[in-house]
């Protein structure tokens, strides 16, 4: 059933995610905050706004995929803000990944104020899921609203799992986050390691299809890895997994979780997002092993 949607956030992610909901029907009315990137989009049949208040108005469900918890926070409560605008039982989906304590505080907000439900659902499986329609969804929020919304994710996943109350989502997804932020550093190091042995790198990851060192991952980064570098499109940036890296540590420490492997994690990224590297993809991270004198000490 063709519903009215808000879409907030035109990103690597944002935009095939938006183009799904269109080619599925939908009435779309979108706001980014760079507008030039609304041209495709608009061409396609969405209807660019001014405001994210003006794209929110008379919208059944509005959907954020956006930055960080700022960048939400701003959008929604903000000057020209959706929640200004927002219908009565107009349901909130929240694809960003911003941790569990921002979300349940956005979530009071508006629950105080009456005016809508929030859903967390983080995604999971990058750009190319993105663009076929095969993310994970990690659904955080009450379970009679996320039914409503399951037909239009239908259309953006294989995949919705309902993880508890609102948070629930963004916190399966901070562990999500650990598991894959771990497992890029694991392939970059194998890569380099194969590399000194005289092993052909492009040879590595077809050779481990199968086994139980594959990973969606592994084969989308690992061929990019080895040399001669042919970075292709971008589909992230070091930066952006710095943002969950950081934001898994403060939710693990305030609930007493010890993460002795997320510390080495954390340590060796700082070092690349403080050398200048966040805006890089993810085959950024041979820096570590093959220029690491660039990056300054250890």
């Amino acid at each position: 059933m063709k519903q009215r949607i808000a879409f907030f956030g035109i990103g690597l992610m944002g935009r095939p995610m938006a183009v799904r909901l269109l080619d599925g029907g939908h009435d779309l009315a979108l706001w980014n905050r760079s507008a030039d990137k609304l041209a495709p989009l608009v061409a396609a049949g969405g209807r660019a706004c001014a405001t994210p208040a003006e794209a929110a108005e008379g919208a059944a469900v509005v959907c954020l995929c956006l930055t960080d918890a700022g960048a939400v926070e701003q959008v929604m409560f903000g000057d020209g803000g959706a929640a200004t605008a927002l219908a009565p039982g107009a349901l909130i989906v929240d694809f960003s990944t911003i941790g569990p304590e921002a979300t349940r505080g956005f979530a009071r907000r508006l629950a105080e104020a009456g005016q809508a439900q929030w859903l967390d659902c983080p995604v999971s499986g990058g750009v190319a899921g993105a663009e076929a329609g095969t993310l994970a969804i990690l659904a955080g929020g009450d379970a009679a609203a996320i039914d409503r919304v399951r037909p239009l994710l239908a259309l953006l996943s294989a995949r919705v799992t309902r993880m508890g109350g609102v948070g629930a989502g963004q916190a399966a997804k901070l562990c999500n986050q650990l598991i894959v932020a771990t497992n890029m550093l694991a392939i970059a190091e194998a890569m380099h390691v194969g590399e000194a042995l005289g092993i052909d790198l492009a040879q590595l990851p077809v050779a481990f299809q199968g086994g139980f060192a594959d990973s969606r991952p592994l084969q989308l980064f690992g061929p990019r890895m080895a040399p001669p570098a042919d970075p292709g499109p971008p589909v992230s940036e070091l930066r952006t997994m710095y943002k969950d890296i950081r934001a898994i540590r403060a939710a693990a420490s305030a609930a007493a979780a010890g993460t002795p492997l997320l510390a080495s994690v954390e340590a060796m990224w700082t070092r690349l997002i403080d050398a200048g590297h966040g805006s890089e993809d993810v085959p950024g991270l041979m820096r570590l092993y093959r220029h690491p004198a660039d990056l300054g000490e250890q």
